[in-house]
């Protein structure tokens, strides 16, 4: 592990809590309200906007743009593609997380269609939605991976470089990627896996981090390692996955730069 990336970190945290970044979220029903108390509290701005009237104006005040598809419906993806232009015409940071990707044709269609049309600056997802977005047969179940992260690491490094974007496959280990450096992100709790939104939550803070920093393979590895190292510390404070929810919540809001700094667990691979 790099000390120096984990006060890279600190000081990214400590930036996005001055900031307070403003960050659009075109989200999916199930997570709206954990992803934006989620942002509350790790110390950005959420606005969940999606309706097409809109999010073009939402999209040109925001400083970052999260569109996730984890509730799919024809109207929402005319939503997240008029806002992904604004983003892409304004240069602000669009990270996508395509949900479910794999697992239908509609969902792949979708995530294939906003990084066609729109300038995407980190790709989110877990290993089988990675492998789908690079045209793979990735093993998907519903919403969730069947795949390893080892199993997307070539294919994400392929999207990265042809795509000219940054890729993050989160598992045990999140490996981040920008076609040219690589990051493993160590940090992390099985909890994580059993409460539902957890991966949202973290492509939403990822979008907090990157609009408060300027290298986004480097800040989608920070937010990750903030986000891991939250449900650390939460896990040893919960009974189970319900109270380890709302000990994740206060435990965002209370982890500061100092701690990050002491536990980051970032290797440059």
């Amino acid at each position: 592990m790099s000390q120096d990336l984990a006060d890279r970190a600190a000081l990214l945290l400590a930036k996005l809590r001055e900031d307070r970044p403003l960050v659009h979220n075109i989200t999916n029903h199930v997570v709206m309200n954990l992803t934006a108390n989620a942002l509350l509290a790790s110390g950005a701005s959420p606005v969940m906007a999606h309706a097409r009237e809109e999010v073009e104006d939402m999209a040109s005040i925001a400083s970052a743009l999260v569109l996730n598809i984890g509730t799919l419906s024809p109207h929402w993806v005319e939503a997240m593609l008029i806002a992904g232009r604004r983003a892409s015409e304004r240069s602000i940071p669009i990270v996508l997380d395509p949900v479910g990707a794999g697992a239908t044709r509609y969902r792949t269609e979708t995530s294939l269609r906003i990084l066609d049309e729109c300038r995407i600056t980190i790709l989110r997802g877990n290993s089988s939605e990675i492998l789908a977005c690079g045209g793979s047969s990735g093993r998907t179940r519903g919403v969730d991976s069947a795949a390893a992260v080892s199993e997307a690491e070539a294919g994400a490094r392929a999207i990265a470089r042809s795509r000219s974007i940054t890729v993050a496959v989160t598992g045990p280990v999140d490996l981040v990627t920008d076609g040219k450096r690589t990051f493993r992100v160590h940090n992390g709790h099985p909890l994580l896996g059993s409460v539902t939104g957890m991966g949202c939550t973290a492509t939403a803070i990822i979008g907090a981090f990157s609009a408060s920093g300027s290298d986004p393979a480097f800040d989608a590895a920070a937010a990750l390692s903030f986000f891991g190292l939250a449900g650390e510390a939460a896990a040893r404070e919960a009974r189970g996955p319900g109270s380890f929810q709302v000990a994740l919540m206060d435990v965002l809001a209370a982890l500061d730069p100092m701690a990050l700094a002491k536990g980051a667990r970032i290797e440059a691979a």
